[in-house]
């Protein structure tokens, strides 16, 4: 039985939430509201932590398992960021290997799939997903440094 999803704790100007392990994602089910596709170990972290500019879930997908379907997207890119285990990922008529350390990024027209070819490894990968073209700068552009001493000593805990 798939476990309710925890909510998140929340401050001024920030949200967190734990959900463990990605050894245990698969107590989380994601199910479509038609209930037409149902996943487990599959977590949307974007009513959990009110995001505002992505999506973003955490995976997990057992050993010798297949997405069981092929997706596009309108107006999302994906980037996948691969944890832990091996498989194979799929866009349009090209496979390739995938594995910890890979960085896969996806248009949204491209018709994608995965798939854990291990015997015996869990296959863990979080997927962010925003809108093509829309973050024009360079990285650095955005953030900017704060003139404040560092300091850990007398902080709220939460």
């Amino acid at each position: 039985m798939a476990q309710a999803l925890p909510g998140a704790r929340t401050g001024q100007n920030f949200a967190v939430t734990d959900l463990g392990l990605f050894s245990e994602l698969r107590q989380f089910t994601f199910e479509t509201p038609e209930a037409a596709i149902k996943l487990e170990g599959k977590v949307f972290l974007k009513q959990i932590l009110n995001l505002s500019s992505a999506e973003i879930s955490l995976n997990n997908l057992p050993p010798k398992i297949s997405m069981p379907f092929y997706h596009k997207h309108r107006l999302n890119e994906e980037i996948y960021l691969f944890i832990r285990g091996k498989g194979e990922f799929q866009v349009d008529d090209c496979v390739f290997p995938i594995g910890e350390g890979t960085v896969v990024r996806v248009d949204p027209e491209g018709e994608r799939c995965l798939r854990n070819t291990s015997d015996t490894e869990d296959l863990c990968f979080i997927v962010i997903q925003s809108r093509v073209g829309s973050y024009q700068d360079h990285t650095i552009q955005d953030g900017f440094g704060v003139r404040k001493q560092v300091s850990w000593v007398g902080k709220q805990q939460i």
